[in-house]
């Protein structure tokens, strides 16, 4: 693009893990993506092969197998999937945000005990919240956990399971408490697939876009799991805990958002001034101009709130719930609308799906929906004027 523009918070440092993770994405997964949409999820080579890189799990501490890093070293690499429009490799739910939640859930030992695993690649992880009656109201889910000597015995059903299906472990939400009380009653627990053979994956469930998430309906007919797999060690903190480790997976939906906004973009830009028509170039058109301007500035007004939110957590703030409400619901929101603008000027071939954009296209419309919708994360903001 002919405006250049660097966040605040990039180091030499972050450079370096930029040229990384563009290789790795160019080389193990561009490639390949449209086999993994077609195949529906990623070969289990290239997630270990993250792994080796050291892509996976960076902000987790050391000691639980990760690199320590900031919550910048994963934004860099958010960024570079954006860059070639994928996401068949499930960085934000499977090496992000699903290591994030037992992270910010678990105890000590349950972390020294699975962590590494997934650090390394050699394990995937997915959460299991969402129920077909209970989607952004988490308290009213009914999925029950009943103790039974040593083991807990699970039975529910699950939907929207990022990883449902390749996952070797599965971060349950249940309620342990009596029916009717709410967000005092849920717990979470970590379910061994290869252990627990009342963990049934009904099916893997056809979407707009993308389609190499596997994302599955789950059943658990009697699911036993040894009360150790009690995440954090006491009944009743699901919710809770829950709640502050969605903050960050807002944060990174609206990162992902702008992120994609922007590479439309600079795909609309290099196709205007290269398309041909009516003796000069999309771009000698004014309306173009106008419409990649106003585009451009959106863009840039939500990349700057962004970089604020991580220059935040850089300097060790805290991050505050409402900003990340505030980030997800514009960035997807910007994503959406900006995506769709720029399809627009690629005329028929923004339909094709040889072409980035339409690829970005199918594949932004669930952000205004996961993560909370952006209609329940802005009655949320709301309460708080």
């Amino acid at each position: 693009m002919t405006t250049t523009y660097r966040s605040p918070w990039m180091t030499e440092e972050l450079d370096m893990l930029r040229q990384t993770a563009r290789r790795f994405f160019e080389d193990e997964v561009a490639p390949h993506a449209e086999r993994f949409r077609h195949q529906h999820h990623v070969d289990r080579e290239v997630w270990e092969k993250a792994g080796e890189l050291g892509l996976l799990c960076m902000s987790i501490p050391e000691e639980y197998g990760g690199m320590g890093a900031s919550f910048a070293h994963e934004v860099v690499v958010m960024e570079e999937q954006a860059r070639i429009c994928d996401t068949t490799f499930g960085f934000i739910p499977g090496a992000l945000n699903s290591p994030g939640f037992f992270h910010g859930t678990a105890s000590h030992e349950q972390l020294l005990r699975w962590m590494p695993d997934i650090a390394r690649g050699k394990k995937m992880i997915a959460v299991a919240i969402t129920e077909p009656d209970a989607g952004t109201d988490v308290k009213a889910l009914r999925t029950t956990a009943r103790r039974d000597g040593d083991e807990y015995v699970l039975n529910g059903n699950k939907i929207f399971c990022t990883l449902g299906d390749q996952a070797d472990l599965v971060l349950v939400a249940a309620r342990t408490g009596e029916a009717g009380s709410g967000a005092k009653g849920l717990s979470l627990f970590m379910v061994e697939k290869d252990k627990c053979p009342g963990f049934k994956v009904a099916k893997i469930i056809n979407k707009i876009g993308q389609n190499a998430l596997n994302t599955a309906e789950i059943f658990l007919e009697d699911a036993r799991v040894p009360a150790e797999n009690l995440i954090g060690g006491v009944e009743g903190k699901g919710f809770f805990q829950l709640m502050d480790v969605f903050t960050r997976e807002r944060l990174s939906i609206g990162i992902v958002g702008i992120a994609c906004a922007e590479r439309a973009i600079e795909l609309t830009v290099e196709h205007a001034k290269n398309r041909k028509m009516l003796g000069q170039t999309l771009w000698d058109f004014q309306n173009t101009k106008f419409v990649l301007a106003e585009c451009l500035t959106e863009a840039r007004i939500g990349r700057v709130f962004i970089d604020n939110i991580v220059e935040d957590l850089v300097d060790g703030k805290p991050l505050q719930p409402n900003d990340a409400m505030m980030a997800k619901w514009w960035g997807s929101h910007k994503q959406c609308e900006i995506i769709d603008r720029c399809l627009q000027l690629f005329g028929g071939y923004g339909y094709c799906t040889e072409y980035p954009i339409a690829q970005l296209y199918m594949d932004a419309r669930v952000a205004k929906i996961y993560g909370g919708s952006n209609e329940t994360l802005k009655d949320v903001i709301a309460r708080s004027m």
